[in-house]
């Protein structure tokens, strides 16, 4: 992103970049009411959808076409939503996701239904959902911080960034960052760009090596067994017209968002909200349960308290340091968590909610800049 006078503005699906006086102040999203009421309306009722993500016998090869044995053992996510969730209309097209690994790579294939099928953007680093696309969003060590972000189109071009954190808590994209040994690969199941025809869709391809998620979040390896990771996937649709024998975006007509795991709002950059893909070896045969949140409601309890201090902050231009000053009832907390604590940092605050786990006492703990952090029962 760049600096002003170019200034960050969240709207619908994404982040984009507008040239507006360094004056100019901007809100966050919501515009308007209350963060923590967002929160506990829209988002925290939305449980995660889940993946278990198999090892490969054999790499895959990514030529965009899904026919290998590895991927006939993969199973498909759950097919797309809406991106505030299920009150929102279904998606018009079909697009769900399969995944795989093996000691070098994540592999990533996803079909997206579409009649007709159209690009325009050829430039690597080019802002991808300007034509319609498919992202994917990977946050491997669940901290929400730092991320990753790779946005394709049908064309194969893509757009790949590292987000320090979310663009909310005024995070900065690394946009000349690039995932060094990613492959990728489009196949069109009809035709490219031609109005006159009807199209059945496309199928992207994607393999990540391990090694470009090393950097500020974990080793260059492999996932364990039964490792977790958060990561969620979207699709962008624009409405368009047929005129004079081309495809044009129908004016002031809004973008669709559609996703795997739903985020309750229109901001794809909330990782607390996205998907949990478990890695095993174990055969394709075995069935793995995917392992639950520890402490869900303790972390669920700490990001209460983040969204209802950033209210705090927008009227009073400070943190708040105890619960009374957020006129929280601390009476009200769920049996078997602990009464929140806060810690006054040079930067913010940090904010500890215990909970009990096979006997021992284990917190979520997250800052002002939304970093989640699980800490171990000693």
């Amino acid at each position: 992103m760049k600096p002003l006078p170019f200034v960050t503005l969240t709207f619908n699906r994404a982040v984009a970049r507008f040239a507006f006086p360094p004056f100019v102040i901007l809100l966050a999203t919501p515009l308007f009411g209350s963060e923590r009421t967002v929160w506990l309306e829209k988002m925290q009722p939305i449980v995660p959808e889940q993946y278990v993500c198999r090892k490969a016998a054999t790499p895959p090869v990514i030529d965009g076409t899904l026919d290998e044995p590895g991927w006939q053992v993969a199973a498909w996510t759950t097919d797309f939503v809406d991106i505030e969730g299920a009150a929102k209309p279904k998606p018009r097209f079909r697009t769900r996701v399969k995944m795989l690994w093996d000691d070098k790579f994540l592999y990533l294939a996803a079909e997206l239904e579409e009649p007709h099928v159209w690009a325009t953007l050829t430039n690597h680093d080019s802002v991808i959902f300007h034509d319609p696309d498919f992202e994917v969003f990977i946050d491997p060590t669940g901290h929400t911080q730092p991320y990753y972000e790779l946005e394709i189109n049908a064309m194969n071009t893509t757009w790949d960034l590292r987000l320090d954190k979310p663009y909310q808590d005024n995070g900065k994209a690394a946009d000349a960052w690039e995932i060094a040994g990613a492959k990728s690969a489009v196949r069109i199941d009809g035709t490219l760009n031609q109005p006159d025809d009807s199209d059945k869709g496309w199928t992207v391809e994607l393999a990540f090596p391990w090694t470009a998620f090393a950097e500020r979040t974990r080793l260059a390896n492999p996932p364990k067994e039964g490792e977790q990771w958060r990561i969620n996937f979207s699709r962008v649709e624009w409405q368009v017209a047929i005129t004079n024998g081309a495809y044009q975006k129908i004016p002031k007509s809004p973008e669709a968002n559609w996703v795997w795991s739903p985020q309750g709002v229109i901001d794809m950059h909330r990782p607390e909200m996205w998907g949990i893909v478990q890695f095993t070896s174990r055969p394709a045969t075995e069935v793995i349960s995917v392992k639950s949140i520890p402490g869900k409601a303790a972390r669920d309890l700490g990001l209460e308290i983040y969204y209802a201090q950033r209210d705090f902050f927008k009227n009073h231009q400070r943190w708040a340091t105890n619960l009374s000053e957020l006129k929280w009832n601390s009476e009200k907390t769920a049996p078997g968590l602990k009464s929140p604590e806060f810690k006054a940092t040079s930067d913010g605050y940090t904010c500890t909610v215990g909970f009990n786990e096979g006997g021992s006492l284990r917190t979520w703990e997250i800052r002002q800049d939304r970093r989640l952090l699980l800490q171990a029962a000693p």
